[in-house]
């Protein structure tokens, strides 16, 4: 297979900024379901074309911002390495060749399939790489109040988001010709939102367990036979989120006491425009002014569980510490037109609600 190369580092990085300035074309959910509900060798190929153009631009665009940023943030070691991640990942996509034929398609979902497993650790690495800024900021400056920052960290982790949606799209069809009834690539046609909760709450008991010894039980109410189309990897990410927190909030409030713990309660609501999950708890709740707070990256009560040398295949999942849960969990939510918010009646306990479009039409919001 004849390689375009591209040049030295230099040259590299004048061509990631004039991809960087070309357009995005974002897709919608119901896009991607009619598109892919027909995995044909002409579709598959147009999809890898697509995706030929499309992935360079948005991992471009990434790359250059990951060169600007602001407080001495892009010279932190952590942020250096997710930046040539993304420079290795550019030039593997610019020199591959026009994608023609059905072996062309074979090798590029091989290629886009390896660079979605080079990013796995983007999220943890980023992190390391804020509190090395966090570490090093002054200490009259307050890191809450930094929004270029959080205004970045916003733009990157959605630009992640539809990367990594784009890239697990096309390699899902590709691979599974035959996929499970109502699968249409990674997206479930008829996704249960009940059973997605179970699954996501059991998870999130089992990291309870494992940290206190206990854990409160969450009960979950809706209709079971209500579904609706929906990449069920985001919402049990987005629901096991919300449930962690509740779970935590009131065992740590009951820890010390006699006190039965109260369960943590799920109401799915079926809407005409929205489908609502509710995560509420009796926690004690948050302080009116730390609210506000709550979707920034730099903030957290717990102690963060990433240190200098972190090794981050073995990180555990734990109960908290990044500050990245919710604000994470809203781009999720927003990326398909949706939203999370959170209420909190301090000294009792907390609402979350994630709201789910259900029509399947808003584009990919674009950074």
């Amino acid at each position: 297979m004849a390689v375009k190369k591209l040049n030295d580092s230099l040259s590299l990085i004048d061509e990631v900024r004039k991809w960087g300035s070309f357009k995005q074309n974002g897709v919608s959910l119901r896009y991607m379901m009619e598109f892919g509900s027909k995995p044909t060798e002409k579709n598959l190929l147009i999809s890898a074309q697509f995706l030929h153009k499309e992935l360079p631009i948005r991992i471009a665009r990434r790359g250059v911002e990951l060169e600007s940023l602001p407080y001495g943030l892009s010279d932190k070691p952590a942020i250096l390495k997710v930046r040539d991640w993304y420079l290795e990942s550019f030039r593997d996509l610019r020199s591959f060749p026009d994608i023609k034929d059905t072996n062309s398609v074979l090798e590029f979902t091989k290629m886009i399939q390896m660079i979605k497993v080079r990013h796995n650790n983007v999220v943890p690495m980023m992190a390391l790489g804020v509190q090395q800024l966090k570490k090093g900021l002054d200490r009259k400056v307050d890191y809450e109040d930094l929004d270029e920052i959080h205004e970045f960290l916003d733009r990157f982790y959605m630009s992640r988001i539809g990367i990594r949606m784009l890239i697990g799209q096309h390699v899902a069809l590709h691979d599974d010709p035959n996929p499970a009834p109502n699968c249409v690539g990674i997206i479930d046609t008829k996704m249960s939102p009940l059973e997605v909760a179970r699954i996501a709450s059991e998870d999130a008991r089992f990291i309870c367990l494992r940290e206190y010894g206990s854990a409160p039980d969450v009960n979950i109410y809706g209709d079971p036979n209500f579904t609706f189309p929906y990449v069920s990897a985001h919402l049990q990410l987005m629901v096991f989120e919300l449930v962690k927190n509740s779970l935590r909030a009131v065992q740590e409030r009951v820890i010390d006491s006699d006190e039965v713990a109260p369960p943590v309660r799920i109401i799915v609501a079926d809407g005409i425009e929205d489908v609502t999950i509710k995560v509420s708890d009796e926690g004690g709740g948050i302080r009116r002014s730390g609210l506000p707070k709550l979707f920034t990256f730099l903030y957290s009560t717990a102690t963060n569980p990433l240190e200098e040398d972190s090794d981050l295949g073995n990180v555990r999942m734990t109960m908290a510490g990044y500050g990245y849960g919710l604000p994470i969990s809203r781009l999720y939510a927003r990326y398909f037109g949706g939203d999370l918010q959170v209420i909190s009646m301090e000294g009792y306990g907390t609402d979350a609600y994630l709201h789910l479009s259900r029509l399947g039409d808003s584009q990919e919001p674009l950074p």
